[in-house]
C-alpha cells in the first residue's frame, strides 16, 4: 500500500530530516528503513526518537522493554517492527525460553515474563480499556504503576512506527535480519 511515499536518505531529505537521518545512521551504524519514510514529517522522527529515550530511562529492564516492543509489534501485525524487536530481544537478553515461547505462540514459564506479555497483548488488543483483572494480573507479578505507565509508552510508540510502516511497507534491513 506505499502510496508512493518517498524514501530519503540524508541527501535528499530536508535540511531538518537529513540531520536526523544522519544522527540515527551515527547511532545505529545504518537507517533502519522506517526512518527514511519517517523523514517525510521530522516532527515523526523526532517524537519516535524521544520516546525510545524516555523508555530507555524508564524503570522496564532493557530486555523487558524489547520483549513488550516485540509484543507490541506481533499484536499490531507489523513485520518490520516484529522482525527488528525480534532481533534487539534476543540482543538485549531476553530469556531464551521466553524467546522461544513469543516466537512459536507457546506458554511462557518465567510468570515475570509471561505477565509482560499478556499486559502487553492486553493493552494493545483491547485499545487501553484494561480491566481490574488486567491491572492485578501485572502488579501482583511484581510491576508496579509506574511500570504500567511504562508499558503504555511502549505500546505509544509502537503504534506510531506500526502504522507508519503499514502505509509505507519498509523492506527489512539487512543489518537486522543478520542480528536474528
Amino acid at each position: 500500500m506505499n502510496h508512493q511515499f518517498t524514501f530519503y536518505t540524508p541527501t535528499n531529505a530536508s535540511p531538518e530530516a537529513g540531520a536526523l537521518l544522519d544522527k540515527i545512521q551515527s547511532a545505529y551504524g545504518f537507517i533502519p528503513n522506517l526512518f527514511a519514510y519517517m523523514a517525510e514529517a521530522p516532527s515523526t522522527i523526532n517524537a519516535y526518537l524521544y520516546l525510545n529515550e524516555l523508555i530507555a530511562k524508564s524503570s522496564l529492564t532493557p530486555a523487558q522493554a524489547q520483549l513488550s516492543l516485540w509484543v507490541t509489534s506481533i499484536e499490531n501485525d507489523c513485520e518490520f517492527c516484529r522482525i527488528a524487536h525480534q532481533a534487539f530481544a534476543k540482543k538485549c537478553g531476553v530469556k531464551s525460553q521466553t524467546y522461544a515461547a513469543v516466537l512459536n505462540n507457546q506458554t511462557i514459564e518465567c510468570a515475570t515474563d509471561a505477565a509482560l506479555v499478556n499486559f502487553t497483548r492486553a493493552a494493545v488488543n483491547k485499545r487501553g480499556h484494561l480491566t481490574s483483572a488486567d491491572l492485578d494480573a501485572f502488579l501482583s507479578a511484581g510491576f508496579s504503576k509506574q511500570q504500567v505507565m511504562e508499558v503504555i509508552v511502549v505500546v505509544t510508540i509502537k503504534t506510531l512506527s506500526n502504522y507508519i510502516n503499514h502505509l509505507t511497507e519498509p523492506d527489512v534491513n539487512p543489518e537486522l535480519l543478520a542480528l536474528l
